[in-house]
């Protein structure tokens, strides 16, 4: 079985010029490395897609996208921290994984291709007009 490797992707703040680095989890695949987590800022890859990736200061750095796995990439920032926890437990039960960033309000969701989008984005759409978080698409798979 292959050992996970740490990858390290470089994305914008904001409108600034500004850049930071968020590491993913990734597995040797063919010739790139396959994501095993799901990005928190990263935009532009999800859960399972196959990126290439090149050596630079003794780390990993993603190169570009090889091969989309479909999935899509939403992240939750939560009004209140006590709603996360039920509304992870909802997205579980339309078939979803999500992880909890460090800042605890903050959420990533994979909706894999199996589940159609226009049902969670029913939901998304109620909690955020309902004030509950608020949502951006970070990386939509079946476009």
């Amino acid at each position: 079985m292959s050992e996970h490797v740490k990858l390290f992707f470089e994305y914008s703040v904001g409108d600034s010029n500004e850049s930071e680095t968020e590491s993913l989890w990734a597995l040797p695949c063919g010739e790139g490395f396959k994501l095993d987590n799901i990005p928190f800022y990263v935009k532009g890859v999800s859960f399972g897609d196959v990126v290439s990736a090149e050596r630079g200061g003794g780390c990993l750095c993603m190169k570009e996208l090889l091969e989309p796995s479909g999935h899509s990439t939403v992240r939750l920032w939560f009004a209140s921290e006590q709603e996360v926890q039920p509304v992870r437990e909802a997205l579980k039960s339309m078939g979803c994984s999500s992880e909890v960033s460090d800042q605890p309000r903050l959420v990533a969701v994979d909706i894999p291709p199996t589940i159609a989008y226009e049902d969670i984005r029913s939901y998304l759409d109620e909690g955020e007009s309902n004030g509950k978080w608020d949502y951006e698409e970070a990386c939509l798979g079946f476009l």
